[in-house]
């Protein structure tokens, strides 16, 4: 088995979260293992009126997906990094705009795996988007 993590907020699922997750799962005999962002973390984070889906929702819905096997959510660096100590994983699945920054729980990891960010596709944008209308 390939033990696969990935982290992020995962407010608002788009395509480029899916292709992200599809790409997570086509490692052989995986795993996927996803983490995601507290509520009171996002607001920290990216702004009091974020996120939209609130921690319940996002992880029902990651966990309603074919590409993803467990979900835990985690509140601050320090977690996130001790579960990705506890998981040991053999693959970190990051967007490839993570790519010469910083990445917690990098070292608790055998391998780190980048997917090309798909242009046009994010969360502020869609966000941005509806705003528009």
């Amino acid at each position: 088995m390939t033990k696969v993590i990935i982290n992020g907020t995962f407010d608002i699922v788009h395509l480029g979260h899916l292709h992200l997750l599809q790409y997570a799962r086509s490692f052989p005999d995986s795993y996927v293992y996803v983490l995601i962002d507290g509520d009171d973390r996002v607001k920290l984070l990216k702004g009091q009126d974020r996120p939209i889906n609130n921690e319940y929702e996002r992880k029902f819905l990651l966990e309603s997906l074919k590409f993803v096997d467990r979900v835990d959510l985690f509140y601050s660096d320090e977690e996130l990094e001790e579960l990705i100590k506890a998981y040991d994983p053999d693959v970190m699945v990051k967007g490839s705009d993570y790519k010469n920054r910083p990445i917690i729980g990098a070292d608790y990891c055998k391998k780190i795996a980048f997917y090309d960010y798909i242009s046009g596709y994010s969360t502020t944008k869609k966000i941005q988007s509806i705003v528009d209308r």
